[in-house]
């Protein structure tokens, strides 16, 4: 008749509860965490067919859309505030990419419309990282 071993019990419970533990505290991109994607988009504002500028300034009211990690669609959007910036706050560490639409200045795209991306790349908790600014044609 074997006796139960409690030590050897106890040994293979605390190594199965630190695999979970560390296995639980690895998280992937998206919400939750502390750090902060932040930028501003700019607008050149042209007629339907390019050939005159009226102007140029920071793009209020436009939506701005983030991927978390390796997904294939955006996890969440925000609108850029009255001079033209905007924030994604609480952020886990990991990659993402941030994205505006523009108008197509070529006037090659079907849609009449192009992606601008930029990939971003949170390595520590608590950092802030503020983008280059989109230039769109409005």
């Amino acid at each position: 008749m074997r006796r139960l071993n409690f030590k050897n019990t106890f040994v293979f419970l605390g190594i199965g509860i630190s695999i979970f533990l560390i296995q639980a505290c690895q998280q992937e991109a998206g919400e939750g965490g502390t750090s902060t994607i932040r930028g501003k988009v700019f607008g050149k504002y042209y007629n339907s067919s390019f050939t005159y500028s009226s102007g140029s300034q920071y793009v209020p009211d436009k939506d701005v859309y983030i991927i978390y990690g390796d997904s294939y669609s955006f996890g969440d959007r925000t609108k850029t505030s009255y001079d033209g910036s905007y924030e994604f706050s609480y952020l886990q560490t990991g990659k993402y990419k941030v994205y505006v639409y523009s108008n197509d200045s070529s006037m090659n795209s079907p849609s009449g419309s192009i992606t601008l991306i930029q990939e971003v790349n949170l390595t520590e908790n608590y950092q802030t990282i503020e983008l280059e600014d989109f230039i769109t044609f409005e």
